[in-house]
Protein backbone atom coordinates (compact mmCIF):
# COMPACT_ATOMS: atom_id res chain seq x y z
CA UNK A 1 0.00 0.00 0.00
CA UNK A 2 1.05 3.55 -0.66
CA UNK A 3 1.40 5.82 2.32
CA UNK A 4 -1.48 8.29 2.42
CA UNK A 5 -0.64 11.99 2.31
CA UNK A 6 -3.02 14.79 3.18
CA UNK A 7 -3.59 17.00 0.14
CA UNK A 8 -3.43 20.78 0.65
CA UNK A 9 -6.53 22.81 -0.24
CA UNK A 10 -4.91 24.38 -3.32
CA UNK A 11 -3.89 21.03 -4.74
CA UNK A 12 -7.32 19.63 -3.91
CA UNK A 13 -8.88 22.44 -5.95
CA UNK A 14 -6.53 21.62 -8.83
CA UNK A 15 -7.60 17.98 -8.71
CA UNK A 16 -11.24 19.02 -8.85
CA UNK A 17 -10.49 21.10 -11.95
CA UNK A 18 -8.79 18.03 -13.43
CA UNK A 19 -12.07 16.22 -13.10
CA UNK A 20 -10.79 13.54 -10.73
CA UNK A 21 -13.31 14.34 -8.02
CA UNK A 22 -15.77 11.52 -7.43
CA UNK A 23 -18.52 10.35 -5.19
CA UNK A 24 -16.73 7.43 -3.56
CA UNK A 25 -17.99 4.68 -1.30
CA UNK A 26 -18.14 5.42 2.41
CA UNK A 27 -14.72 3.80 3.00
CA UNK A 28 -13.04 6.47 0.87
CA UNK A 29 -12.48 10.14 1.53
CA UNK A 30 -15.01 12.76 0.60
CA UNK A 31 -14.84 14.85 -2.54
CA UNK A 32 -13.03 17.78 -0.87
CA UNK A 33 -10.30 15.49 0.47
CA UNK A 34 -9.39 13.29 -2.47
CA UNK A 35 -7.54 10.03 -1.81
CA UNK A 36 -4.80 10.61 -4.41
CA UNK A 37 -1.30 9.95 -3.16
CA UNK A 38 1.83 11.55 -4.55
CA UNK A 39 4.66 9.29 -5.66
CA UNK A 40 7.40 10.99 -7.61
CA UNK A 41 5.86 12.58 -10.69
CA UNK A 42 2.74 10.38 -10.46
CA UNK A 43 -0.52 10.46 -8.53
CA UNK A 44 -1.78 7.15 -7.17
CA UNK A 45 -5.46 6.27 -6.88
CA UNK A 46 -5.81 3.86 -3.94
CA UNK A 47 -7.92 0.72 -3.85
CA UNK A 48 -11.66 1.38 -3.99
CA UNK A 49 -14.52 2.04 -6.38
CA UNK A 50 -15.07 5.53 -7.80
CA UNK A 51 -18.34 6.38 -9.52
CA UNK A 52 -18.83 9.30 -11.88
CA UNK A 53 -17.83 10.83 -15.15
CA UNK A 54 -14.38 12.35 -14.84
CA UNK A 55 -12.80 15.07 -16.96
CA UNK A 56 -9.03 15.67 -17.10
CA UNK A 57 -8.14 19.20 -18.19
CA UNK A 58 -4.53 19.59 -17.01
CA UNK A 59 -1.51 17.30 -17.50
CA UNK A 60 -1.29 14.43 -15.02
CA UNK A 61 0.24 10.96 -14.70
CA UNK A 62 -2.45 8.89 -12.99
CA UNK A 63 -1.69 5.41 -11.75
CA UNK A 64 -4.17 3.10 -10.06
CA UNK A 65 -3.37 0.81 -7.17
CA UNK A 66 -4.53 -2.78 -7.40
CA UNK A 67 -8.28 -2.91 -6.82
CA UNK A 68 -8.97 0.70 -7.81
CA UNK A 69 -12.02 0.76 -10.10
CA UNK A 70 -13.50 3.69 -12.03
CA UNK A 71 -17.07 3.39 -13.33
CA UNK A 72 -19.76 5.78 -14.52
CA UNK A 73 -22.94 3.91 -13.62
CA UNK A 74 -23.76 3.00 -17.22
CA UNK A 75 -23.81 6.65 -18.39
CA UNK A 76 -21.47 8.55 -20.73
CA UNK A 77 -17.69 8.25 -20.51
CA UNK A 78 -15.70 7.23 -17.47
CA UNK A 79 -12.72 9.43 -18.39
CA UNK A 80 -12.75 12.34 -20.84
CA UNK A 81 -9.25 13.64 -21.56
CA UNK A 82 -8.95 17.22 -22.79
CA UNK A 83 -5.37 18.04 -21.77
CA UNK A 84 -2.12 17.18 -23.49
CA UNK A 85 0.60 15.16 -21.77
CA UNK A 86 -1.76 12.88 -19.82
CA UNK A 87 -0.87 9.29 -18.83
CA UNK A 88 -3.42 6.80 -17.48
CA UNK A 89 -1.77 3.62 -16.25
CA UNK A 90 -2.86 0.43 -14.54
CA UNK A 91 -6.51 1.40 -14.05
CA UNK A 92 -9.69 -0.70 -14.22
CA UNK A 93 -12.68 0.95 -15.92
CA UNK A 94 -16.13 -0.63 -16.00
CA UNK A 95 -19.80 0.02 -16.63
CA UNK A 96 -19.70 3.12 -18.83
CA UNK A 97 -22.46 4.13 -21.21
CA UNK A 98 -23.35 2.08 -24.27
CA UNK A 99 -25.10 4.63 -26.47
CA UNK A 100 -23.13 4.20 -29.70
CA UNK A 101 -24.65 7.31 -31.27
CA UNK A 102 -23.35 9.39 -28.37
CA UNK A 103 -19.96 7.67 -28.71
CA UNK A 104 -19.93 6.54 -25.08
CA UNK A 105 -16.48 5.23 -24.21
CA UNK A 106 -14.45 4.15 -21.22
CA UNK A 107 -11.77 6.67 -22.24
CA UNK A 108 -12.58 9.49 -24.67
CA UNK A 109 -9.55 11.44 -25.94
CA UNK A 110 -10.52 14.85 -27.34
CA UNK A 111 -8.80 16.88 -30.05
CA UNK A 112 -6.85 19.04 -27.59
CA UNK A 113 -5.30 16.01 -25.89
CA UNK A 114 -2.07 15.31 -27.77
CA UNK A 115 0.72 13.08 -26.42
CA UNK A 116 -1.65 10.96 -24.32
CA UNK A 117 -0.45 7.57 -23.05
CA UNK A 118 -2.94 4.82 -22.09
CA UNK A 119 -1.01 1.88 -20.69
CA UNK A 120 -1.81 -1.40 -18.93
CA UNK A 121 -5.47 -0.60 -18.24
CA UNK A 122 -8.36 -3.09 -18.06
CA UNK A 123 -11.59 -1.93 -19.72
CA UNK A 124 -14.78 -3.99 -19.64
CA UNK A 125 -18.13 -2.69 -20.88
CA UNK A 126 -20.65 -2.52 -23.72
CA UNK A 127 -19.75 0.79 -25.38
CA UNK A 128 -16.53 1.87 -27.07
CA UNK A 129 -13.35 1.07 -25.17
CA UNK A 130 -11.03 3.89 -26.25
CA UNK A 131 -12.22 6.64 -28.61
CA UNK A 132 -9.62 9.03 -30.03
CA UNK A 133 -11.11 12.08 -31.76
CA UNK A 134 -8.76 14.10 -34.00
CA UNK A 135 -5.72 13.94 -31.77
CA UNK A 136 -2.02 13.31 -32.43
CA UNK A 137 0.77 11.21 -30.94
CA UNK A 138 -1.49 8.90 -28.95
CA UNK A 139 0.06 5.78 -27.39
CA UNK A 140 -2.19 2.84 -26.49
CA UNK A 141 -0.11 0.03 -25.00
CA UNK A 142 -0.66 -3.25 -23.16
CA UNK A 143 -4.36 -2.73 -22.44
CA UNK A 144 -7.01 -5.43 -22.06
CA UNK A 145 -10.37 -4.40 -23.55
CA UNK A 146 -13.42 -6.65 -23.24
CA UNK A 147 -16.91 -6.17 -24.62
CA UNK A 148 -20.13 -7.98 -23.78
CA UNK A 149 -20.47 -11.33 -25.62
CA UNK A 150 -24.20 -11.40 -24.82
CA UNK A 151 -24.81 -8.49 -27.22
CA UNK A 152 -24.92 -8.84 -30.99
CA UNK A 153 -21.63 -7.63 -32.43
CA UNK A 154 -23.28 -4.69 -34.22
CA UNK A 155 -24.66 -3.47 -30.88
CA UNK A 156 -21.24 -3.29 -29.24
CA UNK A 157 -18.69 -0.49 -29.46
CA UNK A 158 -15.28 -0.94 -31.02
CA UNK A 159 -12.39 -1.80 -28.75
CA UNK A 160 -10.07 0.98 -29.96
CA UNK A 161 -11.61 3.60 -32.24
CA UNK A 162 -9.33 6.14 -33.96
CA UNK A 163 -10.97 8.86 -36.05
CA UNK A 164 -8.87 11.62 -37.68
CA UNK A 165 -6.00 10.45 -35.49
CA UNK A 166 -2.42 10.76 -36.72
CA UNK A 167 0.94 9.42 -35.52
CA UNK A 168 -0.65 7.03 -33.03
CA UNK A 169 1.01 3.88 -31.70
CA UNK A 170 -1.32 0.99 -30.78
CA UNK A 171 0.90 -1.79 -29.49
CA UNK A 172 0.50 -5.09 -27.61
CA UNK A 173 -3.15 -4.71 -26.65
CA UNK A 174 -5.67 -7.54 -26.31
CA UNK A 175 -9.23 -6.94 -27.49
CA UNK A 176 -12.08 -9.46 -27.31
CA UNK A 177 -15.87 -9.53 -27.68
CA UNK A 178 -16.21 -5.96 -28.96
CA UNK A 179 -17.56 -5.04 -32.43
CA UNK A 180 -14.24 -4.32 -34.20
CA UNK A 181 -10.97 -4.73 -32.41
CA UNK A 182 -9.20 -1.65 -33.81
CA UNK A 183 -10.97 0.78 -36.15
CA UNK A 184 -9.21 3.58 -38.05
CA UNK A 185 -11.07 6.18 -40.09
CA UNK A 186 -9.33 9.08 -41.88
CA UNK A 187 -6.26 8.34 -39.77
CA UNK A 188 -2.75 8.53 -41.19
CA UNK A 189 0.81 7.56 -40.23
CA UNK A 190 -0.16 5.18 -37.43
CA UNK A 191 1.47 1.99 -36.17
CA UNK A 192 -0.71 -1.01 -35.22
CA UNK A 193 1.60 -3.70 -33.88
CA UNK A 194 1.56 -6.85 -31.78
CA UNK A 195 -2.13 -6.77 -30.85
CA UNK A 196 -4.25 -9.88 -30.20
CA UNK A 197 -7.91 -9.66 -31.26
CA UNK A 198 -10.41 -12.46 -30.63
CA UNK A 199 -14.13 -13.15 -31.15
CA UNK A 200 -15.03 -9.95 -33.02
CA UNK A 201 -16.69 -8.78 -36.20
CA UNK A 202 -13.50 -7.28 -37.74
CA UNK A 203 -10.10 -7.57 -36.10
CA UNK A 204 -8.51 -4.49 -37.70
CA UNK A 205 -10.74 -2.24 -39.81
CA UNK A 206 -9.36 0.56 -42.02
CA UNK A 207 -11.45 3.22 -43.78
CA UNK A 208 -10.10 6.16 -45.83
CA UNK A 209 -6.63 6.09 -44.27
CA UNK A 210 -3.12 6.11 -45.67
CA UNK A 211 0.51 5.50 -44.75
CA UNK A 212 -0.30 3.11 -41.90
CA UNK A 213 1.69 0.11 -40.71
CA UNK A 214 -0.02 -3.09 -39.52
CA UNK A 215 2.75 -5.30 -38.13
CA UNK A 216 2.74 -8.60 -36.24
CA UNK A 217 -0.90 -8.70 -35.09
CA UNK A 218 -3.03 -11.82 -34.54
CA UNK A 219 -6.77 -12.29 -35.11
CA UNK A 220 -8.76 -15.36 -34.02
CA UNK A 221 -12.39 -16.31 -34.58
CA UNK A 222 -13.38 -12.99 -36.12
CA UNK A 223 -15.74 -12.66 -39.07
CA UNK A 224 -12.99 -10.78 -40.92
CA UNK A 225 -9.45 -10.68 -39.62
CA UNK A 226 -8.13 -7.62 -41.50
CA UNK A 227 -10.75 -5.47 -43.25
CA UNK A 228 -8.76 -2.99 -45.36
CA UNK A 229 -11.08 -0.57 -47.17
CA UNK A 230 -10.77 2.61 -49.22
CA UNK A 231 -7.17 3.19 -48.15
CA UNK A 232 -3.73 3.49 -49.70
CA UNK A 233 -0.07 3.12 -48.84
CA UNK A 234 -0.68 0.48 -46.18
CA UNK A 235 2.10 -1.84 -45.03
CA UNK A 236 0.56 -5.08 -43.74
CA UNK A 237 3.32 -7.47 -42.65
CA UNK A 238 3.88 -10.49 -40.40
CA UNK A 239 0.27 -10.71 -39.22
CA UNK A 240 -1.69 -13.89 -38.48
CA UNK A 241 -5.31 -14.83 -39.10
CA UNK A 242 -6.32 -18.03 -37.30
CA UNK A 243 -9.75 -19.68 -37.57
CA UNK A 244 -11.46 -16.53 -38.83
CA UNK A 245 -14.74 -16.82 -40.73
CA UNK A 246 -15.61 -15.41 -44.15
CA UNK A 247 -12.35 -13.47 -44.71
CA UNK A 248 -8.80 -13.60 -43.43
CA UNK A 249 -7.58 -10.48 -45.27
CA UNK A 250 -10.10 -8.38 -47.20
CA UNK A 251 -8.87 -5.67 -49.59
CA UNK A 252 -11.60 -3.32 -50.80
CA UNK A 253 -10.43 -0.33 -52.89
CA UNK A 254 -6.84 -0.66 -51.64
CA UNK A 255 -4.03 0.87 -53.73
CA UNK A 256 -0.23 1.16 -53.59
CA UNK A 257 0.00 -1.08 -50.54
CA UNK A 258 2.23 -3.99 -49.50
CA UNK A 259 0.76 -7.23 -48.12
CA UNK A 260 3.73 -9.36 -47.12
CA UNK A 261 4.78 -12.26 -44.86
CA UNK A 262 1.29 -12.79 -43.42
CA UNK A 263 -0.08 -16.18 -42.35
CA UNK A 264 -3.77 -17.00 -42.89
CA UNK A 265 -5.14 -20.39 -41.88
CA UNK A 266 -8.48 -22.16 -41.72
CA UNK A 267 -10.85 -19.46 -42.95
CA UNK A 268 -14.25 -21.09 -43.33
CA UNK A 269 -17.62 -19.87 -44.55
CA UNK A 270 -19.67 -18.25 -41.80
CA UNK A 271 -22.68 -19.82 -40.13
CA UNK A 272 -26.26 -18.73 -40.72
CA UNK A 273 -26.83 -15.40 -39.03
CA UNK A 274 -23.30 -14.06 -39.45
CA UNK A 275 -23.28 -10.41 -40.59
CA UNK A 276 -20.77 -11.23 -43.31
CA UNK A 277 -20.37 -9.00 -46.34
CA UNK A 278 -21.49 -11.68 -48.79
CA UNK A 279 -24.15 -14.10 -47.58
CA UNK A 280 -23.27 -17.70 -48.22
CA UNK A 281 -19.86 -16.88 -49.65
CA UNK A 282 -16.84 -19.13 -49.26
CA UNK A 283 -14.36 -18.63 -46.48
CA UNK A 284 -11.71 -16.59 -48.29
CA UNK A 285 -8.13 -16.45 -47.02
CA UNK A 286 -7.57 -13.36 -49.23
CA UNK A 287 -10.32 -11.40 -50.98
CA UNK A 288 -9.29 -8.61 -53.37
CA UNK A 289 -12.04 -6.31 -54.61
CA UNK A 290 -11.30 -3.42 -56.99
CA UNK A 291 -7.76 -3.02 -55.63
CA UNK A 292 -4.86 -2.01 -57.87
CA UNK A 293 -1.08 -1.50 -57.87
CA UNK A 294 -0.41 -3.53 -54.72
CA UNK A 295 2.45 -5.90 -53.92
CA UNK A 296 1.31 -9.22 -52.42
CA UNK A 297 4.26 -11.45 -51.65
CA UNK A 298 5.67 -14.09 -49.29
CA UNK A 299 2.32 -14.78 -47.60
CA UNK A 300 0.92 -18.19 -46.70
CA UNK A 301 -2.77 -18.96 -47.27
CA UNK A 302 -3.78 -22.43 -46.13
CA UNK A 303 -6.62 -24.83 -45.27
CA UNK A 304 -9.43 -22.43 -46.20
CA UNK A 305 -12.50 -22.82 -48.40
CA UNK A 306 -10.86 -20.50 -50.93
CA UNK A 307 -7.25 -19.37 -51.08
CA UNK A 308 -7.65 -16.13 -53.04
CA UNK A 309 -10.59 -14.45 -54.78
CA UNK A 310 -10.11 -11.51 -57.13
CA UNK A 311 -12.98 -9.56 -58.64
CA UNK A 312 -14.18 -6.14 -59.86
CA UNK A 313 -11.12 -5.14 -61.84
CA UNK A 314 -8.47 -6.15 -59.31
CA UNK A 315 -5.64 -6.16 -61.82
CA UNK A 316 -2.12 -4.76 -62.01
CA UNK A 317 -1.11 -6.26 -58.66
CA UNK A 318 2.25 -7.99 -58.19
CA UNK A 319 1.61 -11.46 -56.72
CA UNK A 320 4.65 -13.67 -56.12
CA UNK A 321 6.43 -15.80 -53.54
CA UNK A 322 3.19 -16.77 -51.79
CA UNK A 323 2.27 -20.27 -50.64
CA UNK A 324 -1.25 -21.59 -51.32
CA UNK A 325 -1.58 -24.80 -49.34
CA UNK A 326 -4.42 -27.31 -49.05
CA UNK A 327 -7.26 -24.90 -49.77
CA UNK A 328 -10.47 -26.49 -51.04
CA UNK A 329 -10.15 -24.18 -54.05
CA UNK A 330 -6.96 -22.23 -54.62
CA UNK A 331 -8.14 -19.37 -56.86
CA UNK A 332 -11.40 -17.79 -57.96
CA UNK A 333 -11.10 -15.19 -60.71
CA UNK A 334 -13.51 -14.30 -63.49
CA UNK A 335 -11.33 -12.21 -65.80
CA UNK A 336 -11.45 -10.15 -68.94
CA UNK A 337 -7.72 -10.70 -69.51
CA UNK A 338 -5.05 -13.09 -68.30
CA UNK A 339 -3.43 -12.35 -64.94
CA UNK A 340 0.25 -13.26 -64.71
CA UNK A 341 1.14 -14.18 -61.14
CA UNK A 342 4.91 -14.23 -61.24
CA UNK A 343 7.45 -11.42 -60.87
CA UNK A 344 10.93 -11.45 -62.39
CA UNK A 345 10.68 -15.15 -63.19
CA UNK A 346 9.48 -16.24 -59.74
CA UNK A 347 5.92 -17.34 -59.07
CA UNK A 348 4.09 -18.88 -56.12
CA UNK A 349 3.93 -22.26 -54.41
CA UNK A 350 0.76 -24.30 -55.06
CA UNK A 351 0.19 -27.48 -53.09
CA UNK A 352 -1.88 -28.97 -55.94
CA UNK A 353 0.60 -28.24 -58.74
CA UNK A 354 1.16 -31.36 -60.85
CA UNK A 355 3.96 -30.13 -63.10
CA UNK A 356 7.61 -31.11 -63.18
CA UNK A 357 11.06 -29.49 -62.95
CA UNK A 358 13.41 -31.20 -65.43
CA UNK A 359 16.31 -28.74 -65.05
CA UNK A 360 16.10 -28.73 -61.23
CA UNK A 361 15.98 -24.93 -60.94
CA UNK A 362 13.16 -25.00 -58.37
CA UNK A 363 10.57 -23.72 -60.87
CA UNK A 364 7.86 -25.71 -62.62
CA UNK A 365 8.36 -26.23 -66.34
CA UNK A 366 4.67 -25.77 -67.17
CA UNK A 367 2.48 -22.88 -65.99
CA UNK A 368 0.02 -23.30 -63.15
CA UNK A 369 -3.49 -22.44 -64.33
CA UNK A 370 -5.94 -22.96 -61.46
CA UNK A 371 -9.26 -22.36 -63.23
CA UNK A 372 -10.93 -23.50 -66.41
CA UNK A 373 -14.24 -23.04 -68.22
CA UNK A 374 -15.96 -25.48 -65.87
CA UNK A 375 -14.99 -23.33 -62.90
CA UNK A 376 -16.29 -20.26 -64.66
CA UNK A 377 -19.55 -22.07 -65.44
CA UNK A 378 -19.96 -23.06 -61.77
CA UNK A 379 -19.37 -19.48 -60.58
CA UNK A 380 -21.99 -18.14 -62.98
CA UNK A 381 -24.52 -20.95 -62.43
CA UNK A 382 -24.05 -22.55 -58.98
CA UNK A 383 -26.83 -25.08 -59.65
CA UNK A 384 -24.49 -26.81 -62.13
CA UNK A 385 -22.65 -28.23 -59.09
CA UNK A 386 -25.28 -30.96 -59.08
CA UNK A 387 -23.62 -32.31 -62.23
CA UNK A 388 -20.02 -32.12 -60.98
CA UNK A 389 -19.37 -35.86 -61.29
CA UNK A 390 -21.43 -36.40 -64.40
CA UNK A 391 -19.94 -37.65 -67.72
CA UNK A 392 -20.87 -34.33 -69.35
CA UNK A 393 -18.67 -32.29 -66.99
CA UNK A 394 -15.79 -34.75 -67.32
CA UNK A 395 -16.08 -34.56 -71.12
CA UNK A 396 -16.04 -30.75 -71.03
CA UNK A 397 -12.83 -30.73 -68.97
CA UNK A 398 -11.23 -33.20 -71.42
CA UNK A 399 -12.17 -31.05 -74.41
CA UNK A 400 -10.57 -27.99 -72.78
CA UNK A 401 -7.30 -29.84 -72.27
CA UNK A 402 -7.34 -31.29 -75.79
CA UNK A 403 -8.24 -28.02 -77.53
CA UNK A 404 -6.63 -25.12 -75.60
CA UNK A 405 -7.83 -22.67 -78.23
CA UNK A 406 -11.14 -22.49 -76.35
CA UNK A 407 -9.41 -21.67 -73.05
CA UNK A 408 -10.85 -18.62 -71.28
CA UNK A 409 -8.85 -15.75 -69.81
CA UNK A 410 -7.77 -16.26 -66.19
CA UNK A 411 -4.91 -16.58 -63.76
CA UNK A 412 -1.60 -17.99 -64.92
CA UNK A 413 1.56 -18.53 -62.87
CA UNK A 414 4.26 -19.10 -65.49
CA UNK A 415 6.98 -19.90 -62.95
CA UNK A 416 5.39 -21.86 -60.10
CA UNK A 417 7.64 -22.74 -57.17
CA UNK A 418 8.31 -26.44 -56.68
CA UNK A 419 9.07 -26.09 -52.97
CA UNK A 420 7.61 -24.14 -50.07
CA UNK A 421 9.52 -20.82 -49.92
CA UNK A 422 12.07 -20.49 -47.14
CA UNK A 423 10.58 -18.96 -44.03
CA UNK A 424 7.04 -20.25 -44.57
CA UNK A 425 5.74 -22.25 -41.61
CA UNK A 426 2.46 -24.07 -41.21
CA UNK A 427 0.10 -23.32 -38.36
CA UNK A 428 1.10 -26.55 -36.67
CA UNK A 429 4.74 -25.45 -36.32
CA UNK A 430 4.44 -21.67 -36.03
CA UNK A 431 4.58 -20.28 -32.52
CA UNK A 432 1.42 -18.30 -31.93
CA UNK A 433 0.97 -14.99 -30.14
Amino acid sequence: MFKHQAIPWGLSALMILCGLSATAHASLQSIDSLPLQAEGDSWILPTGEYSGQFVIETPIHLRCASGAVLQSGGQGNVLTIRAAEVTIEGCTLRNWGHNLTDMDAAIFVEQTASNVVLRNNHLRGQGFGIWSDSTRDLRVEDNLIEGDPELRSQDRGNGIHLINTNNASVVDNRVKNTRDGIYLGNSNNNLIQGNLMEDLRFGIHYMFSQSNRVIGNTTRRTRTGYALMQSRLLTVENNRSEDDRNYGILMNFITYSTISNNFVSNVQRGQTGDDSMIKGGEGKALFIYNSLFNTINNNQFERSNLGIHLTAGSEDNKISGNAFMDNEQQVKYVATRTQEWSVDGRGNYWSDYLGWDRNDDGLGDVPYEPNDNVDRLLWMYPQVRLLMNSPAIQLLRWVQRAFPVIKMQGVQDSHPLMHLPTGHLTQRTQETH
